[in-house]
């Protein structure tokens, strides 16, 4: 069992600069935001999962605010009014940042989850800290993923909506697409937490379902389908299918004022405004040139395609 005290303490922890005068901290080769660190080892020491408990997983900047707003409508199928008044990260809460952070602004909303037969929550935590946690509750775990490129994209553009943004100046792009490269980023290595998750599919596929941003977005009406077979609530006729997917597009999502606001939750430095940019697919055709492209799609064959995963290119 980790030890919080010893580690969060231990100056030999490894650290690194990521952007700005902002460092990450390495644990088991994974580095992650210092903020979070207290919470997260509160996560792999305190979180005792339930049988019936989901667990939405994720690198971030995947699609986490999208397969939330699914899942909980799945599980939730009256759900309408809560996405209308409530941001999707407040409906299903993060474990490493409201559920065991330092803030409580989520209790109200766990407690509701409490008084059903499944609970929600989300994690960025990699497979390769959190399996065994998993293992021993038998839950389920939904794990989104996204195409390389347009992760670290749409992790550039959030990360300058910061707070520290106009303290420590923007986060340039060339600095982001190193970081990404080299794995020093908050959750990186990418290609690693990825496989993490993917090969814990294969492995356990009545536990664990992954699920590409690509295909959801291709063809979400199918997806919603086989994510409320996996949860274990299949749906009774096609239209609860086509108004939770309408309900839960990005249009009608971030048309909903909470999501509109500039306003900053209590659990994260960033605006609500922030969670809905654009939504798209190959979104990083604008902003990186041929060159880079070609790097992470390197990076891509490498760590993807020679372990046998065909995608992100």
């Amino acid at each position: 069992m980790v030890n919080i005290l010893e580690l969060v303490h231990d100056l030999s922890l490894p650290k690194e600069n990521w952007w700005g005068k902002n460092y990450v901290c390495q644990i088991n080769d994974f580095w992650f935001l210092p903020k979070f660190l207290p919470s997260t080892i509160r996560v792999l020491n305190e979180f005792k999962p339930l049988p019936n408990d989901v667990i939405l997983a994720s690198f971030p900047k995947t699609g986490t605010t999208w397969l939330k707003s699914l899942v909980f409508s799945i599980v939730n199928r009256s759900s309408k009014e809560s996405l209308v008044k409530h941001n999707p990260h407040d409906l299903v809460p993060t474990l490493e940042v409201q559920v065991f952070g330092t803030t409580h602004q989520s209790s109200s909303i766990t407690t509701h989850d409490e008084s059903h037969s499944i609970r929600l929550y989300s994690t960025h935590i990699p497979y390769q800290l959190l399996g065994n946690t998993f293992d021993s509750s038998n839950c389920r775990v939904v794990y989104i993923t996204r195409n390389p490129k347009d992760t670290l994209v749409s992790m550039w553009h959030f990360t300058n909506k910061w707070k520290d943004a106009d303290q420590d100046g923007p986060w340039h792009l060339e600095e982001a697409i190193e970081k990404f490269c080299s794995g020093v980023f908050p959750g990186g290595p990418y290609y690693d937490h990825v496989m993490g998750f993917k090969n814990a599919s294969l492995e356990k596929p009545k536990n664990i379902f992954l699920i590409t941003y690509e295909e959801l977005m291709k063809d979400t009406k199918i997806h919603v389908k086989r994510l409320a077979e996996f949860l274990g609530c299949p749906f009774m006729n096609e239209a609860e299918v086509d108004e939770i997917v309408k309900n839960c597009s990005f249009d009608i999502l971030s048309s909903y004022e909470m999501n509109k606001s500039g306003d900053f939750p209590s659990w994260f430095q960033v605006p609500y405004n922030s969670f809905f940019r654009q939504g798209v697919v190959g979104d990083h055709k604008n902003y990186l040139d041929a060159k880079t492209i070609e790097r992470i799609d390197a990076l891509t064959r490498d760590k993807f395609h020679g372990a046998g995963f065909m995608y992100g290119i």
